[in-house]
């Protein structure tokens, strides 16, 4: 059986999918990686359609043996990283050998990394889904010592590609409004895109909470609003008037009323900040939201488009002697000179 060991392994680190989508009616949030772009980036870069399951890593991943020759990608917030000690490129696929070592270490930028097997982990199913749910009470964080089967990679013989593409371009947060846009008065909106945000140190896949000076916000119903269907990218205010933005594992109840909504294409970079990075909102039509949504197989899609060769470096190839750099029979220089 294919597996992956794990020798060693941070506070934060699971399986993660494209999530467990159509269970709010059994107050079931969607889950599945923080970072949905990084993740469907790992996909494309091995050939995968979104689904199979990746290994999500907050902040820290550790050290990973391959038991068998092993194809995977790396993706999402930029870690250090080393296979059998050489420095490995980001946002890229690599091959370990049987008995490899793979390091990955502390975020460089942003905060969740993925590591993604060519065919995915192999862990049961439960719900639909293998990835690790913090409130619902599905799969778990992953463990020292634990061994993780992986399914068989359909593209094992795949050459090494890199994607150079920009995932997290710079800019305004999009929002677009919500049922409950219209209870704040248009002064709290117009003071909400005018303010720069700070990610706050309290944050997991649950929210993130966004710290900014000045007055609160409020719509005059904080403690009063009765509950109502919350989704992730909701830009809740609390009692206190502070933004939270929710993340994949949020609940799917709450009574604190939402100025709008992150657009799907902007909340992973939402997910990726790290604390006191700044931001800034801009709210957009309900018109503008819908043009820009794509589905999971449309981003992966266009990120496979992205995808390119990664030309090795012959200094770096300790297995450069193996391959066959001569396509033609060596001639001896004494019989080309009789030739001539």
């Amino acid at each position: 059986m294919t597996a992956l060991q794990i020798e060693r392994v941070g506070p934060a680190v699971s399986l993660q999918d494209a999530g467990r989508p159509g269970g709010l009616g059994i107050g079931l949030s969607r889950g599945g990686a923080a970072d949905r772009l990084g993740y469907i980036a790992a996909c494309a870069l091995v050939g995968s359609r979104p689904g199979i399951a990746a290994v999500e890593m907050a902040g820290f991943g550790g050290r990973f043996r391959f038991e068998t020759p092993t194809r995977f990608a790396l993706a999402g917030a930029t870690m250090r990283a080393t296979l059998d000690g050489a420095p490995l490129e980001w946002n890229a696929t690599h091959l370990a050998e049987a008995g490899s070592s793979l390091d990955i270490g502390a975020a460089e930028a942003g905060v969740y990394g993925y590591l993604l097997p060519g065919g995915g982990v192999d862990t049961p199913l439960e719900l639909g889904g293998r990835g690790f749910h913090t409130i619902a009470g599905l799969g778990a964080r992953l463990t020292e010592g634990q061994v993780l089967p992986l399914a068989g990679d359909p593209h094992a013989d795949a050459a090494p590609v890199r994607m150079g593409a920009e995932l997290y371009p710079p800019g305004p947060i999009r929002v677009m409004p919500g049922p409950q846009t219209a209870l704040f008065p248009p002064e709290q909106i117009e003071a909400f895109v005018g303010t720069t945000f700070r990610r706050s140190p309290r944050a997991n896949r649950q929210g993130v909470r966004l710290d900014h000076d000045g007055a609160p916000f409020s719509a005059g119903a904080q403690l009063t609003q009765v509950s109502d269907f919350i989704s992730e990218g909701d830009i809740q205010m609390t009692g206190d008037g502070t933004p939270y933005v929710l993340l994949a594992d949020c609940q799917t109840m709450g009574g604190y009323p939402r100025i709008g909504t992150v657009l799907p294409v902007d909340l992973p970079r939402i997910a990726q900040l790290q604390p006191g990075d700044e931001l800034r909102f801009q709210m957009v039509s309900l018109d503008e939201a819908e043009a820009l949504w794509q589905s999971d197989d449309a981003i992966c899609s266009t990120l496979r488009s992205k995808v390119s060769p990664r030309v090795r470096d012959p200094r770096e190839m300790t297995d450069l002697l193996s391959y066959d750099l001569i396509d033609r029979p060596v001639i001896d220089s004494e019989e080309s000179d009789t030739k001539r």
